[in-house]
């Protein structure tokens, strides 16, 4: 039980890391309501260009912004060709993601680079968990109140009112594509940004780091939605929410690690977990709620018949 009590640290600031991350994916798929596939290619995109940066001598924090324009140039692709090119955007992200397999090989010169900690001046590392910890959630609290600033600008505004309602936002004038491309930017951008931080964290880059993180990342938007709207609707705490569903996540994570589950199946477990949380509203308005209602006009019947 110790040993479990000592590995939260370790999981909250994952949670944060990957937070980040989910930030990215709450913008795509809650603000534009587009599923962007992409992430999965952009968020190892972010950490190989910041591990190359930071190896031929760039300090830390270079390599992180470079990581985050890498990830922007990933979303202006998705955003060209779903916009300009008439591509479905779930078939845009694929396309976009597959490119960047090959990109990020190409990137990596192989399939992972190595980024020791004690060899370079790195933001944070694991060696230094509770270091990294207060690190990780200043950086994630910034991200959200700058979202949370713009998204209420005039231009924020219009980004959500095309991703609410396109028709009547291109009626009002809105520039509906533009907005599509600059909020698919935005979102691969800080998908990246985490890729970057999340490289620095635990020393290396690889090809495969990005593999799931769409699964992640709407395991924590759902999660947080789900505990947040029983909250507020405020915008600033929907987007805390996603951090919260994503250090649920790998609390829920972290103890099916550490009751030896069969770690082959957490991805499907992610699957699942997204799932429930998806389907569980529409299974409870359509049969709970409709079963409890039965229930109730039964005995008002019968309490009327008496």
């Amino acid at each position: 039980m110790l040993a479990y009590l000592s590995s939260l640290p370790g999981a909250v600031t994952l949670g944060l890391l990957w937070g980040i991350m989910a930030l990215g994916v709450f913008i795509s798929y809650k603000i534009l309501d587009i599923p962007d596939l992409t992430v999965d290619g952009s968020f190892a995109t972010g950490g190989a260009v910041c591990v190359i940066a930071m190896v031929n001598g760039l300090p830390f924090w270079v390599g992180i912004l470079i990581g985050f324009i890498a990830g922007v140039l990933c979303g202006l692709i998705t955003g060209f060709l779903h916009t300009f090119l008439g591509i479905p955007p779930i078939l845009a992200g694929i396309l976009t993601q597959l490119s960047l397999w090959s990109v990020n090989l190409k990137v990596l010169s192989g399939a992972n680079r190595a980024l020791p900690a004690r060899t370079y001046h790195v933001i944070f590392s694991q060696l230094d968990i509770l270091d990294a910890l207060w690190k990780v959630g200043i950086i994630a609290l910034v991200l959200v109140l700058i979202f949370y600033i713009f998204f209420g600008t005039e231009l924020g505004a219009s980004i959500r009112a095309t991703g609410n309602n396109p028709k009547m936002s291109r009626a009002q004038g809105i520039n509906t594509k533009f907005n599509i491309v600059l909020g698919l930017m935005l979102s691969n951008g800080i998908v990246a940004l985490s890729g970057a931080l999340l490289a620095q964290y635990q020393g290396f880059a690889d090809i495969n780091m990005g593999r799931g993180a769409i699964v992640v990342g709407l395991c924590a938007v759902v999660i947080g939605s789900a505990i947040t709207k029983h909250i507020s609707p405020n915008f600033f705490i929907r987007m805390i929410g996603v951090f919260v569903g994503a250090i649920v996540y790998y609390f829920v994570y972290q103890t099916v690690v550490f009751l030896g589950f069969d770690t082959d199946l957490l991805k499907m477990l992610a699957a699942l977990v997204v799932a429930i949380f998806l389907g569980g509203p529409y299974l409870y308005k359509s049969y709970i709620a409709r079963f409890i209602h039965d229930i109730k006009n039964k005995r008002a019947n019968k309490e009327g018949q008496v």
